[in-house]
């Protein structure tokens, strides 16, 4: 490759990247505000701690049965097609809510519609969007890419959440008319994005061609480990699901103060992913990884006792930082112990554990919240957290031994 070309390349990369950035910021930005729209509006209809759990169990669906169709179009169609297709379906979303807010036939079962909506398109463009990013980059500026990806989703959760009150405190309906504007906006973005590597050739899915995503996990323990690290822990220490009821009947904040608490650990998020894109965990990995989530655990007990919303909101930030730290490393490693032939469905499969442990967490959550009340509900899972953290350490003793992340030698000898 000449001079010239490389620096063409170098330069389409970085634009392209930036882009995709972009894209990622407005589309987590309006998704983030017609969470907080959905949560407000439904907790208003119900006051039901039960239905904000049952949000959870919707999302989860989608990405459950969508799964090895997700992996395998993401690893044989082009990835950007998929991403704008699942943005779409976001603003379809935002369409169909302030329509009902506007001619007053808004309810409970349209919301959980809505949910649903956004629970199929969700579980299409995480793991695609995943499995795009180290086409974007060298393979030695990974850990740095991601980084700067993840504060990406940091910027818009903080973002998202917090304008989204502002404007729900003026007008439910002009919230639902602003997340479509951030929806087309991430939707341009994406298709500006030019990749260098063609998709896959099309071929129709076999048996063994969708299920090599979970046959390789299962031939590799750190993987493995890994990525059923997040769904232990964040299955048993998701409280974000009750959020809505903190901030009204605990914390008495409103819909202002709802906003500031989901974005509170995305603010120690931000932070955390600036300093490791300039400065990423080289030794120690997988210790920094178990430390990390003992800290998610112990921020969660202290959220859940706390009675000061200043308190509530610096352990949100403590919480965020380590899940950020955490989020960092394991998506490194994965891509990093990943095939691109492969990254769509190992990806698709991340991405189920992830999901899955989140939205099926904000219904665990809500479930017991219905049955022992709100604040035992949180601690319990903060202190489930901790012990879910000490036996994945005594499960995978590798992934607790991780120096440094594998380079590119070693991924082929692998």
């Amino acid at each position: 490759m000449t001079t010239d070309s490389f620096a063409s390349s170098r330069l389409i990369r970085q634009r392209s990247f930036v882009l995709f950035w972009l894209s990622r910021v407005a589309s987590t930005v309006g998704y983030q505000m017609l969470t907080l729209l959905i949560g407000w509006q439904l907790y208003e209809l119900t006051n039901s701690a039960f239905d904000l759990g049952l949000v959870g169990l919707i999302q989860f669906v989608p990405a459950v049965v969508l799964t090895l169709l997700i992996g395998h179009a993401a690893d044989r169609y082009d990835r950007r097609l998929i991403i704008r297709g699942a943005q779409c379906l976001y603003a379809v979303t935002a369409v169909v809510i302030a329509i009902a807010l506007l001619t007053h036939t808004l309810s409970r079962d349209l919301l959980f519609v809505a949910v649903l909506l956004m629970g199929c398109g969700r579980a299409f463009e995480l793991p695609t969007a995943h499995a795009t990013v180290p086409a974007l980059v060298p393979t030695p500026l990974l850990a740095r890419a991601v980084a700067s990806w993840t504060s990406a989703n940091q910027v818009a959760t903080i973002c998202g959440p917090a304008l989204g009150g502002l404007i729900y405190a003026i007008s439910p309906l002009a919230v639902g008319c602003v997340c479509f504007v951030f929806f087309a906006g991430a939707i341009v973005c994406v298709t500006l994005v030019r990749l260098e590597r063609p998709p896959a050739p099309r071929e129709p899915p076999t048996f063994a061609s969708v299920f090599a995503g979970f046959s390789y996990i299962r031939e590799r323990s750190r993987l493995l480990g890994v990525i059923t690290l997040d769904v232990a822990v964040v299955l048993l220490g998701g409280a974000t699901a009750l959020l809505p009821i903190f901030a009204r009947d605990i914390l008495a904040v409103g819909p202002e103060g709802l906003g500031l608490l989901r974005s509170a650990p995305a603010v120690g998020a931000l932070v955390t992913t600036i300093v490791l894109s300039n400065h990423p965990i080289e030794r120690r990995v997988g210790k920094c990884m178990f430390a990390v989530v003992a800290i998610f655990g112990l921020a969660t007990v202290v959220f859940a006792l706390s009675t000061s919303f200043l308190l509530s909101l610096a352990a949100l930030v403590v919480l965020g930082a380590s899940d950020a730290v955490s989020v960092v490393i394991r998506f490194t490693l994965v891509q990093l112990e990943t095939p691109d032939e492969k990254r769509g469905r190992v990806s698709a499969i991340n991405s189920l554990f992830v999901s899955s442990s989140n939205t099926l967490g904000e219904f665990e959550s809500g479930v017991v919240a219905a049955w022992l009340g709100t604040v035992p509900s949180v601690l319990i899972g903060g202190i489930g957290s901790l012990l879910a953290a000490a036996l994945w350490m005594l499960l995978f003793p590798d992934l607790r031994r991780i120096d440094r992340y594998p380079s590119a030698d070693e991924k082929k000898s692998a």
